[in-house]
């Protein structure tokens, strides 16, 4: 890591932090020529392979598009696609690997997105899964029925692993 400041070749790690959402590492480093003290962020980088075959970075913000417009009318707030882009993203990292395919992506927005609002799942799912029919649609609709748990039980909330 070169210095900013002088260009010395080398530096020292004073102090490492990881950001809140545990994407990055934040470093405060200190050059042994000048003694000046700089900040560097690290990030792991996450490819995603299209259908096409061409790759590009792993963007939150597409998440968001899509799942935003899945929601297009529906009582779901800005924070909680955040949220819901967030969740998506940690458990694309937490596979453990650098490229990831785009239908991956899409299977983990699935289950956030369905606990978050089925009709906005649905929607997704249409587009998502290329639905032909109303067949498709009606089997959607009863594979969600039939995993809702009965009427006045409360669901049990689900562990994320955190």
């Amino acid at each position: 890591m070169h210095c900013p400041f002088c260009r010395h070749d080398d530096s020292r790690v004073v102090d490492s932090r990881t950001s809140e959402d545990g994407t990055c590492i934040k470093r405060r480093r200190q050059c042994p020529s000048c003694g000046k003290r700089f900040s560097t962020m690290e990030t792991a980088s996450l490819t995603v392979v299209k259908r096409s075959g061409a790759s590009e970075p792993f963007s939150r913000q597409k998440v968001l598009i899509g799942v935003r417009k899945a929601c297009q009318g529906r009582p779901v707030t800005e924070d909680q696609l955040a949220l819901l882009a967030q969740e998506v993203e940690e458990s694309i990292r937490a596979q453990g690997t650098a490229e990831i395919d785009a239908h991956d992506v899409g299977l983990a927005i699935l289950g956030p997105l369905r606990s978050l609002d089925e009709v906005a799942y649905l929607r997704f799912a249409s587009v998502y899964q290329a639905f032909e029919g109303l067949e498709d649609f009606e089997a959607a609709i009863a594979l969600l029925r039939a995993e809702r748990p009965p009427t006045g039980v409360e669901p049990q909330p689900q562990h994320t692993g955190d």
